[in-house]
């Protein structure tokens, strides 16, 4: 490096550290570790207290201790497992230390006489509690000091041992020291009012805690060192979407004015009113796709509140402009569904559908193709094979994507590109059954407007919900044949297609024919991800008018299925899914005027943590609940389904823990674009750098 130069951390290889060759340079990338800097913000997540000696006799099961004493016997013993057992003393008490990997070395090391002072976890053993496998040293006169400091333990792979780690952190912490290479980018007024420590000393602090450090708040993430490294995160995300949003303002959208003609037709034919919640939501999209911006809006809705029918309104502004309209599910069950229930409502109005998937080959392809690229379909319905390589689109005026959360964002832009006709790009409404909290929206979605859905169609009835353990089994199918000879029908979700001992899950078509056996009576389908999209739709159908009376399904049904005579559902092993999976399965029932049940049918016994989240969905039917639950027990990874999409890969912030940080963040991030603006890059890059979806709006 050039004298002068100042050092970029970011840019500094973690190969430059001592003992950094290729093969640790390269476990060290599997948890995306390249540089310095990323091995600086590589925080702990959770410390060990080696900076005290407790009495053996203080030892107490599940409790982390360094205990210190002199050997009194040391003999290698047979029980279901060969182990080295050495039994210490210190006055206070007696404990054992077992090993069962050990070397003929190690046990003549530790002979009777010789004091010892080790560190691990005090188990249940059986003659009172010992140390499995502890680390250890023989004292002596050049034996090392206790910890001056709490020990940090990091997320970490095979291969790479803690030791390791520790080491290498230290080389980055004097590097930082030497170098002063890390700016404060928080303005010095926003660290003054929210009483912030510098980005330097925070880093110091979590790294290496000093001994009167308090435990308990640094496991909860609620040190102010930890805070004042989770708020520039957040703050560096929710400037990064403004900034997405921003860019995407500058692009030009083709203006879709509503000529009154086609939605008054729709609204005509439908046996029902617009609620008041999907007239207000209606109007903010209709003023959006106006503009010669690019709309880019949420709507969030629960389970059967009609948001289908609003992006429908929303797809006729486009085409009655002479633009087409595209709808893209997650799921060939789901688009089929739209495209079956579109059809009936939109061909007597002469306009042009086609359906497009992976699974849709040949002469069919091409014409389905063929009719996108001349314009001649004005609405296509499709899974993510809209955004293929070899898909055009003629004139593409609006896009709607369901289920937003089960896409990537770089999905989601890839199908925006299809439209992007002489640098005008087409409007995006973006749709999601499952309700995101408002601390997850103003995080994860800060580059949309937001709409919600908030009232229910008259005449839905709540759907009742009982637990019941799979040794009831028997009565539940009895319950199923009643409700079908009263002329109703029912759904029985299984988790998996085939039957899997590990998982111990009822498979779907193992129960199909279970079902036939108990049930030789009643009509009953099968339904699964396996099956070919012609199949799915005649079952479904089959379904829907009535021909089939229990429907065995997978989780394929979760959403988009509308039977409003199917009142009584039955979920197999529900304490493998989520609560917003759950809630959207529970909400294919009730969607007409009868009384429906969800029955939950789970297997003894229950972990204290799912006896929790079935309680949930028993004693509410509110969405929007029921997600809060669902973030405050599984996080926002699972809830916006984003392990997969990388969306919210977040180092240190915790948007539930978090979430009080929100409302200054928000304010600051006005103050700094207009104060300071030179600090929004390096923030960004900072903490986002290499994040797929930060790279191109």
């Amino acid at each position: 490096m050039p004298a002068g130069q100042a050092l970029d951390l970011q840019q500094v290889p973690v190969s430059e550290l001592k003992g950094v060759g290729p093969k640790l340079e390269e476990k060290l990338a599997t948890i995306h570790i390249h540089t310095v800097l990323d091995l600086l913000f590589h925080l702990p997540f959770r410390y060990q207290d080696r900076t005290r000696v407790t009495p053996i006799g203080s030892l107490n099961h599940g409790i982390e201790a360094v205990v210190e004493g002199e050997i009194m016997g040391s003999a290698v013993v047979f029980g279901r497992r060969r182990s080295l057992l050495v039994k210490i003393q210190d006055g206070s008490g007696i404990t054992s230390l077992r090993f069962f990997h050990f070397s003929a070395a190690q046990k003549n090391n530790l002979k009777i006489g010789a004091r010892i002072r080790c560190f691990g976890e005090g188990r249940w053993g059986k003659s009172g509690v010992e140390i499995i496998h502890p680390e250890y040293e023989v004292l002596s006169g050049a034996n090392k000091l206790l910890a001056d400091r709490l020990t940090p333990i990091y997320p970490s792979t095979e291969g790479l041992h803690q030791a390791r780690m520790r080491t290498l952190v230290d080389q980055a912490l004097i590097m930082l020291a030497k170098s002063k290479a890390l700016p404060d980018l928080l303005p010095p007024e926003l660290s003054n009012e929210l009483d912030f420590i510098s980005l330097e000393d925070a880093l110091n602090y979590l790294h290496r805690p000093p001994v009167d450090a308090v435990l308990s708040q640094l496991e909860a993430g609620t040190h102010p060192a930890q805070s004042r490294l989770s708020f520039e995160e957040l703050l560096a995300n929710y400037l990064c979407l403004r900034r997405l949003r921003e860019l995407a303002d500058k692009h030009s959208a083709p203006p879709l004015p509503d000529k009154n003609k086609l939605v008054k037709i729709l609204l005509a034919s439908l046996p029902f009113a617009l609620t008041a919640a999907q007239q207000r939501v209606g109007q903010e999209i209709a003023r959006d796709i106006e503009k010669q911006t690019p709309m880019l809006r949420l709507v969030q809705g629960d389970v059967g509140s009609g948001k289908t029918l609003v992006a429908v309104m929303a797809a006729l502004h486009a085409i009655e402009n002479n633009f087409q309209a595209a709808i893209m599910a997650p799921t060939e069950i789901l688009a089929e569904q739209h495209y079956l229930n579109l059809q009936p409502l939109l061909q007597p109005m002469g306009i042009e559908m086609v359906y497009l998937s992976s699974k849709i080959k040949g002469k069919a392809r091409v014409a389905v193709l063929q009719a996108m690229a001349s314009g001649q379909a004005q609405l296509v319905v499709g899974t993510h094979a809209l955004f293929q390589e070899g898909v055009n689109f003629s004139k593409l005026g609006l896009i709607v994507v369901d289920e937003q959360h089960r896409f990537g964002v770089h999905q989601r832009l890839a199908l925006r590109e299809k439209g992007n006709h002489d640098g005008t790009y087409p409007h995006q409404l973006i749709m999601t059954a499952t309700p995101i909290p408002r601390t997850l929206t103003m995080s994860a979605y800060a580059d949309l407007d937001c709409s919600i859905i908030d009232e229910l169609p008259p005449g839905r009835t709540p759907v009742n919900t009982i637990l019941t353990p799979d040794s009831r089994r028997d009565e539940i199918i009895e319950r199923i044949s009643n409700a079908c000879k009263d002329g109703k029908q029912a759904y029985w979700v299984c988790t998996l297609i085939e039957e899997s001992e590990a998982l111990q899950c009822q498979a779907a078509e193992v129960t199909y024919t279970e079902m036939q056996q108990h049930l030789s009576n009643i009509s009953i389908g099968l339904i699964h991800g396996r099956l070919k999209p012609k199949e799915k739709a005649e079952i479904m159908q089959a379904f829907k008018a009535g021909d089939i009376q229990l429907l065995i399904a997978t989780t394929v049904i979760e959403v988009g299925v509308d039977v409003p005579n199917a009142s009584l559902m039955v979920i197999e092993n529900p304490e493998r899914l989520g609560l917003a999976q759950l809630h959207q399965l529970r909400g294919r029932v009730g969607r007409g005027k009868q009384e429906s049940h969800c029955v939950l049918l789970y297997k003894s016994p229950l972990s204290d943590v799912a006896k929790e989240r079935l309680s949930i969905m028993r004693q509410s039917n509110d969405g929007f609940y029921i997600a809060e639950k669902d973030l405050e027990i599984r996080g926002p990874g699972e809830v916006l389904g984003t392990r997969q999409t990388g969306l919210m890969e977040f180092k240190m912030a915790d948007l539930m823990r978090d979430a009080h940080l929100q409302p200054k963040v928000k304010l600051w991030s006005e103050k700094i674009k207009t104060s300071h603006p030179d600090f929004i890059e390096p923030l960004i890059k900072r903490w986002l750098a290499g994040s797929e979806q930060y790279g191109n709006v």
